[in-house]
Order: structure tokens, then C-alpha cells, then sequence
């Protein structure tokens, strides 16, 4: 892409026009993404000292500023090193009225020299097309441009940006290093680039020894791929509810588990503190490890997921957890992938996030009541593998707990919570309607437990029919799994 490029074939297809104008023409194309809830995501990347602040101001000038955002990813913060490489992006997402621009995008940091020699490249690169594909499938428009300039013009312009009064802020050793080795760089960022090239989100390379040029054929090309894009977008959903669905499960889990299991009060009154206080002393462990931990609870209604939570964390240190009650997701939520709620939410190294329900309600209720569609519902199984993966790659501790109880358990506790004044609150009429969707929630939790069980996130079904025996499997199971993780960690 860049080693073949001849800088004297010049794209002039928009030189007739004013940057003025095209910034105008897709300022009424954002009124029109904005009305139809269609995310736009711009990636600005390039050499250093090609121009890219010039070229980001040409194309938001026009737009309406409140609902177009520019956000800079230079070097990652002490923060951003504390959570997965992708954690910092999630956080900048266009909602689904909002222009977002990335000035350096996600795939600047396995640009980065830096990054060259790193073992994790191959793991980086594909989290990071996992990404963008999720985003695509999500129906966001994604737009990618490079500047591209040579050698002897970089140098010009850094020789020019040593002048500047905000030299401090133009100018960084990166400019220095990639002039230095340009030929280097240049055969990295050729690999890179075709590495990260998909049929729907092409990179656009804008020649850049011409900003005034570049500009316009940055803005052009914005013009084109936004009004391209609302076609494939508006097509995609015109044929979500048509998935080509090809799943059968042969061996269910849930008919056969064992929900007999109890423990005499004796027993759980000896073994309960003890088991406290074990988990409270490893998530000490993790914390001074910097090791996130990340627990998810789903589990049929009135299966006891509060209670197990209560127990598990009686010892640990409140500071270092935080427990998450996912309920419906609020009008902001919903205006975001899916998963953003989630990515917002997960820990930083050293402390521990509690899911009281948790990003599974995309393959649950979400599937169940038709607030995805089979085609949303569907791939979310791939996508909430891949983002287990990308957290237990970085270090993180996933682990998943189903709580299940039988359906006449259930009617029970549900007569009982209506029946007792202080438990009237944890039954409402959704919990009576779920219930007479029994089959259906059985089906879904099995398909769950089939498709998303790994090795790296598994998942621990928990029999509950009996509330002291589930607590004290609880722990048991907490306690076996960060053990393993911590023996499984090289020697320091």
C-alpha cells in the first residue's frame, strides 16, 4: 500500500472544489446519520508531522459541534496501562447521534515502533480488527485515513514545527524517530495497513504533500464512504430479524444436573468464615498482584445470586470491589453497543468487579423478549468470547457462576416473597412473566453454557435449590479458580 505508492499520481478529484463547501455537504449528511441513529467513526492516522491536526480542523469546521467529538490517542496514560489496550477506546465510542474523531486512531499504538518487537502484536492486531468489526456489525460507519508523506517533506515540516510556540505540543521524539528510520517505518506501516484493511472499512491514503489537496480529498472521500455506508447500514437492518442460523445442541447440561446437593447447618456454620476469609486473603493477593478480578452472576430468577454475592464479599475489603445490579439498559446505554455499559465498568488491575447480571442478558432476556434482534443476539455469542478473551489476555481473572434452581423451587420462593412484607420487593409481575417462559429461558441458558464456556472464562453452574449449600459453592469455587490462576503465574 505504501511501498508501491506514487506520489505523482495525484488524487485531484475534489481540487475544484471548497473545502468550505464539502464541509457543508456533510454537514447535512450528520443531520441525516443523527436522525437514522447512525454512528460515524473517523480514524485520522499517518506519519508525524504529516499535517493530521490541519486535516481534522477542515473536516469538523462544519459540522455541528454538538454531536462531533475529536479525540487525541497519543502514548497511553498510567491509567490506560491498568486496564486491556482496547479499554481506552471503548471509552470514546460514538453514541448513535455523534461524529467521532480519532486523531491517531486505535491502530497507532501497533504502528508504534515501540510495539514492533512486542511478542503480543499478533494478539494486539487482532484484538483490535475484533474491534472494529464488532463496531461495523453494530452499524457504525467506520472511516480509516493515513497521511502519507515522504521523507524529505517530514523533515521540512518538523524543521518548521521547531518554531512554533506550541512546539511542545506539536512536536514529540516519535517526529524524530520516524524521520530518523523512515525506511523502517515506512515497510511497518505497509505491513500494518494491509493487516488492517476490511472490504467495509478500506484505508483511504491521502496524499499529503499538499494539505490544502489532502484536505479536500479527505473531506470527498468522507462525503462518499458516510453516504455509502447509511446504504449498507440502512440494508443490514432492514435484514436483521433474517439470521442464517445453523445451532443445534446434542447434549443438554441442565436436565441432568444434580439439584439435590445440601449441607447440614453444622456443616455450613463450620465452613463458612473459614472460606470467607480464604477468598477475602487471595483477592488481597490479586490486589497486590495487580490481577482485575471479574465476576459475572446469572441464574434463573429467585435462584439466590444476592445472597451468594453478600456472602462471598463478607471479608473482603469494600474499597477494592465494586458490585454492578445490571438492570434494563438507560436511554444513554442503549445509545452505545451493547457492551460500552460493560466496558465502562470493568476494573482496573488490582481491584474486582461483581456482576449482579451481566453482558449475557444480550444472549437472555434480550433474545427472550426481542430487544435484539436473532442476527444481534446471534454473533453477540462470538463477541462476548472474543471480549473474555481480550480481558483474560491481559491478565484479568473471569469467571462466570449460573445459579440454578428447579421450577418448583422457584414457585415457591416466589409465593414466599409475595407472602413476607420485607421480601415483596425482590418479586414483580416481569418475574411471573419470565416464569411462564420457563422452555424458553432453559433453551437460552443452555445455548449460553454451551457457546461461551472457555477455559479462559468458564462457567461454574451452581445448584441452588438449597441457599446454604449454593453459598458455600460459591466460595469454594471462587476460592479453586484464583488459586489455579496464581499458580499458573511465572515466578517473579
Amino acid at each position: 500500500m505504501l511501498k508501491k505508492y506514487d506520489f505523482d499520481d495525484i488524487d485531484d478529484r475534489y481540487d475544484n472544489f471548497k473545502r468550505s463547501n464539502l464541509g457543508e455537504e456533510i454537514d447535512k449528511l450528520q443531520r441525516i446519520v443523527q436522525r437514522l441513529k447512525i454512528p460515524v467513526l473517523i480514524l485520522v492516522d499517518g506519519w508525524e508531522s504529516s499535517g493530521k491536526g490541519d486535516i481534522i480542523n477542515d473536516l469538523t469546521r462544519e459540522l455541528d459541534p454538538r454531536y462531533v467529538k475529536v479525540e487525541l490517542f497519543d502514548s497511553r496514560s498510567d491509567v490506560d496501562y491498568l486496564h486491556p489496550s482496547v479499554w481506552r477506546f471503548w471509552q470514546k465510542l460514538p453514541s448513535h447521534e455523534e461524529v467521532v474523531v480519532f486523531d491517531q486512531s486505535f491502530y497507532s499504538q501497533v504502528m508504534n515502533k515501540d510495539e514492533r518487537s512486542s511478542d503480543k502484536l499478533k494478539q494486539r492486531t487482532e484484538e483490535l480488527l475484533n474491534l472494529e468489526h464488532m463496531l461495523l456489525d453494530d452499524g457504525t460507519i467506520v472511516i480509516k485515513f493515513f497521511l502519507h508523506i515522504k521523507e524529505k517533506t517530514q523533515s521540512k515540516n518538523i524543521e518548521a514545527l521547531e518554531d512554533s510556540k506550541f512546539r511542545q505540543f506539536l512536536l514529540s521524539d516519535n517526529d524524530y524517530k520516524q524521520n530518523k528510520n523512515y525506511e523502517e517505518y515506512l515497510e511497518w506501516f505497509d505491513k500494518v495497513l494491509k493487516k488492517t484493511d476490511v472490504p467495509e472499512s478500506p484505508w483511504n491514503i491521502i496524499n499529503a504533500e499538499d494539505r490544502k489537496l489532502a484536505a479536500k480529498t479527505v473531506l470527498g472521500i468522507t462525503l462518499e464512504e458516510i453516504t455509502s455506508g447509511i446504504e449498507r447500514v440502512t440494508l443490514a437492518r432492514e435484514r436483521a430479524d433474517k439470521s442464517d442460523r445453523n445451532y443445534y445442541l446434542e447434549d443438554t447440561q441442565l436436565d441432568e444436573f444434580d439439584l439435590s446437593k445440601t449441607i447440614s447447618d453444622k456443616e455450613y456454620d463450620k465452613e463458612l468464615e473459614t472460606l470467607q476469609k480464604e477468598a477475602a486473603d487471595l483477592v488481597y493477593e490479586c490486589y497486590t498482584k495487580d490481577i482485575a478480578i471479574i465476576t459475572a452472576f446469572e441464574g434463573v430468577d429467585a435462584a439466590g445470586k444476592g445472597g451468594a454475592i453478600q456472602r462471598l464479599t463478607r471479608h473482603i475489603d469494600p474499597r477494592s470491589y465494586t458490585i454492578h445490579g445490571i438492570k434494563a439498559p438507560t436511554d444513554l446505554e442503549n445509545s452505545y453497543h451493547y457492551l460500552w455499559r460493560f466496558w465502562t465498568k470493568f476494573p482496573k488491575d488490582g481491584d474486582m468487579a461483581i456482576f449482579d447480571r451481566s453482558w449475557y442478558g444480550r444472549v437472555l432476556v434480550e433474545r427472550i423478549e426481542g430487544f435484539a434482534s436473532e442476527s444481534e443476539w446471534e454473533r453477540a455469542y462470538d463477541e462476548i468470547n472474543h471480549t473474555e478473551k481480550v480481558l483474560t489476555d491481559h491478565g484479568s481473572i473471569v469467571m462466570k457462576f449460573f445459579m440454578y434452581i428447579d421450577e418448583d423451587e422457584q414457585k415457591e420462593r416466589f409465593e414466599d416473597r409475595q407472602e413476607e412484607p420485607d421480601k415483596n420487593y425482590k418479586i414483580t409481575e416481569d418475574d411471573w412473566r419470565n416464569r411462564s417462559q420457563w422452555d424458553e429461558y432453559i433453551a437460552a441458558y443452555e445455548e449460553m453454557l454451551d457457546r461461551t464456556h472457555t477455559a479462559n472464562a468458564p462457567w461454574y453452574i451452581v445448584a441452588t435449590n438449597q441457599k446454604k449449600f449454593a453459598r458455600i459453592e460459591v466460595l469454594k469455587l471462587f476460592i479453586n479458580h484464583i488459586k489455579e490462576h496464581l499458580s499458573e503465574l511465572p515466578e517473579s
